[in-house]
């Protein structure tokens, strides 16, 4: 079996340990995204220095009041670099507000125009901004990946059919995310992801602890579960879910 890891913070963690960690459990593919300008062009490296890493840059909402007109200039230019295969983490985040609302909005659709202007995909966050992210995506016309999915079924699917895939990571094991694994089990197979958000959100019975991509199984045996169907089925169809969300082939094990 091959699982994949389609948002992995790896900046932020023990790389070396949590890739070997991993691949020893049999995860084959990751995506590391930037958050900011400082840490994009590390992500960038871990991508190019690694056959099974790929690479996303992009400024987190959070960092949004940071993304002058020069920092993205430089976002836009390593947007080009090599197994650079997707835009972000971007989005929305009207919880913690750290940068305000004009100035996310904003951001976010600079990002978005850059998306599409180099036919990548777009990798999404959205907290507590439903409502704005959907207008945005709606008029927006890119493709992408709403990373570490909290919302409804209804939101879901009306994201799927704007083309967007849906990425579960393990807030969806936490009991009390039902509302959550009803999303997860009603969508179309073809559209999910797992991720690990590393080192963020470990999934149960990791709670607690800094998350790393080895625990992405239990994602994917929770969606097992859900969709009844078995752990090989699971990794197969999320396989090959991350290489069309991503376009690119996995190197063979």
């Amino acid at each position: 079996m091959r699982f994949t890891d389609s948002h992995c913070h790896l900046t932020m963690s023990n790389l070396d340990a949590n890739l070997a960690a991993a691949r020893a459990a049999g995860v084959r593919g990751f995506v590391v995204p930037a958050t900011k300008l400082d840490d994009a062009p590390q992500a960038v490296a871990i991508g190019q220095q690694h056959d099974d890493v790929w690479s996303a840059v992009g400024f987190h909402p959070h960092e949004a009041k940071d993304c002058d007109d020069d920092a993205f200039r430089e976002i836009a230019r390593l947007a080009k670099m090599h197994r650079v295969v997707a835009i972000g983490e971007c989005g929305l985040d009207y919880h913690y507000m750290h940068s305000p609302r004009d100035v996310q909005r904003e951001v976010f659709e600079r990002h978005l125009a850059l998306a599409k202007e180099l036919d990548k995909p777009i990798i999404v966050h959205n907290r507590e901004s439903t409502d704005d992210m959907l207008e945005i995506l709606t008029r927006a016309g890119a493709r992408g990946i709403l990373h570490s999915y909290t919302e409804s079924l209804d939101v879901a699917r009306r994201l799927v059919d704007l083309g967007y895939f849906i990425s579960f990571s393990g807030i969806v094991t936490f009991k009390s995310a039902e509302s959550l694994r009803e999303a997860a089990r009603g969508l179309p197979h073809d559209r999910v992801l797992i991720e690990t958000d590393t080192p963020y959100l470990a999934p149960v019975p990791y709670r607690g602890r800094d998350n790393e991509p080895a625990y992405v199984i239990k994602v994917a045996e929770l969606l097992a579960s859900l969709w009844n169907v078995s752990l090989e089925e699971v990794a197969a169809q999320t396989t090959a879910n991350f290489e069309r969300a991503f376009s690119v082939t996995l190197p063979e094990p």
